[in-house]
Parts: C-alpha cells; structure tokens; sequence
C-alpha cells in the first residue's frame, strides 16, 4: 500500500506548495484524531460554553480543533489566510502565500458525546495574486469549481483522509503506526441507488417538490420509482458523504419554510463546496436543487445553501420536480 507522503511526492503535476499546504492541513488532522480518540479520558467532551458565529453552542472539541487547525496553517508560509466555520472573519496568514484555506474542524459535532462518527472538513482555494492589497473577504468568495484541493477525514470506526486534486478521489486509513496508507483509489459513486439520508424530522417544513420526491421513494416499488428504498440518518454530513462515496445514495438537506431568509442550513464554503468536489470528482452529482453546486458565486463566508448530492439518476429526478 502507498503511503500519503509518496502520493503526494509522486503528484508531479500539483504545484509542491499545494502539496505543502495540504501536508499542513493533514498534520492537523492527526492531532484533531488524538483528541477525538480520547475523548472523556483527555476531558475535551461536553460543552465550551461558547458560540459561533451561526449562534450555535459549540463544543470543547470544536474549540480544540478549530484552534489546532488555526496554528498549523499560520506556520505555513504558503498559506495567505484561513477562514473557519467557527470564526467570525478570515484570518491573514503570511502576504506571499499562493493559498487560501477554508474548513470545518468538527463536522457532525452535535455526535460528539456520544460516539458516533464526525470530521474535518477542509477546502483549498488558490488567490489571485493579480489583486493588489491585503487579503480582503472578496478573495475567498470564489466559486466551488475554482477549489485547487478538497478534502475530509472522518474519525469513525476507522480514522480516513479523503482527497482530491481534482483528478479523482484517493482514500487514506490510518494506521496503528499513525501513518496513512491508501486503501482506494478513484472510487466511483453508482449512479442509481436505492439508498436515500434525510432528516425526515422536517417533513412538515419542506417545500412541495421535496415532499413530492420523499413520497415516490417512500411509496417504494408499488410507487412511481418501481423500486424499495432504505433510508439512513446519521446527522454527520460527512459521514453521509463516506458512505455515499463507498457505495452510492443520495443525500439531501433541503431548504425550509422556517426562516425565509436563509436558503439552507448547510454552509456553502465549509460543507457544501469541499464535499461536492469530492462527490462531482467521484461521479456524482450536487445542487442546490435548482443549479449545479460548485457554480454558485458565493457573496460571504458563512453563505447557506440547500444541498442535494449523489448518485446522478437521484440528484437529477430532485432538480427535474424542482422546474
């Protein structure tokens, strides 16, 4: 098995600071994994007692990584700036670095406490030297087809790095030597299934072609679809994504009628974008139901969006009943 150091040695044709950048953005993660790993023996469960910048109740571990990512990242001279789900602004880094780095440090953290798997999240984008002055927000606002890299690792059962450069998809588990091995290359998500993740908790909330889609797949194969579906909820999206990524389905976090001025819950910078590389570079699909995912101009960091992705023939028939 090859190593994630000879991978990204053998990567000839990614510029060696984009290498570098994501090295950094790894090593983090390994720290992030020792904390996680210990959990209530190292005393990081439970909450911080603090708030982001979504008014969200954060957690120990959600401060940890986040501040453990933020460290990493600023000891990398390649590196101009950050922005985390966690932070209010972006954070300059070094004026001569080529690129931005944008990330959730603990996808899934509402799980923590109780075992179940969560992940980094984590985005590269490459700056437009050619704009004079500072690093300003409008640096970071570019579409999800611009990401130079893209990526994840989850901390399950297994501890895994997902990555992309843009030409496929590599998977990396962690061994006990705390070394990553590559254990699938270029994984292709089917383009039918008949596995679908949904918080069906919302039902009530969720716009008509939305509740029309669940029904042909609840109404099973006596329905429109011709055919059973399972359904599963993690309420990790990271971990939806894995699985979707190992064996297909179709994940969806629609918008809803409970606050009309956000157009989703999920964050198009720290989510969406990263996981949507991922999912489009492993042949899947994302929306927002209405338009590609990775074409959307963003207008801010913590922009939210609808997110449909998957397996094609699904992600399809969503934006269809949308018009």
């Amino acid at each position: 098995m090859q190593t994630f150091q000879h991978y990204l040695q053998s990567q000839n044709q990614v510029a060696p600071e984009l290498r570098d950048t994501v090295r950094s953005v790894v090593s983090a993660c390994l720290n992030i994994s020792a904390n996680v790993r210990l959990g209530a023996l190292a005393g990081v469960l439970g909450e911080a007692g603090t708030g982001n910048v979504q008014g969200e109740a954060q957690k120990k571990l959600d401060v940890i990584a986040n501040q453990i990512l933020i460290d990493e990242l600023k000891q990398n001279p390649n590196v101009a700036g950050l922005a985390s789900e966690e932070e209010d602004d972006f954070v300059a880094c070094h004026e001569q670095g080529e690129y931005l780095v944008l990330f959730d440090p603990l996808d899934g953290s509402s799980n923590i406490d109780v075992n179940i798997s969560i992940g980094t999240i984590f985005s590269v984008l490459k700056r437009d030297k050619t704009v004079s002055g500072s690093l300003k927000v409008e640096d970071f606002l570019q579409k999800g087809a611009q990401q130079v890299a893209a990526g994840y690792v989850l901390y399950g059962v297994q501890t895994v790095l997902v990555l992309t450069f843009k030409h496929g998809v590599n998977v990396f588990t962690l061994n006990e030597q705390g070394e990553w091995l590559q254990t699938h290359e270029n994984p292709k998500i089917p383009e039918q299934t008949a596995e679908f993740a949904i918080n069906m908790s919302n039902q009530r909330h969720w716009e008509m072609p939305v509740q029309q889609y669940i029904g042909e797949l609840l109404a099973g194969k006596d329905g429109a679809r011709g055919k059973n579906y399972n359904m599963r909820w993690v309420a990790s999206m990271v971990a939806e994504v894995h699985r979707i990524l190992m064996r297909g389905g179709v994940f969806l976090y629609p918008k809803d009628n409970r606050d009309s001025s956000k157009a989703g819950k999920l964050r198009l910078m720290y989510e969406a974008n990263p996981l949507g590389l991922i999912v489009a570079q492993s042949g899947g699909k994302i929306t927002n139901a209405r338009e590609n995912m990775l074409e959307i101009q963003p207008t801010g960091l913590h922009q939210r969006v609808a997110v449909v992705l998957g397996s094609a023939e699904e992600v399809e028939r969503v934006r269809e009943l949308h018009g």
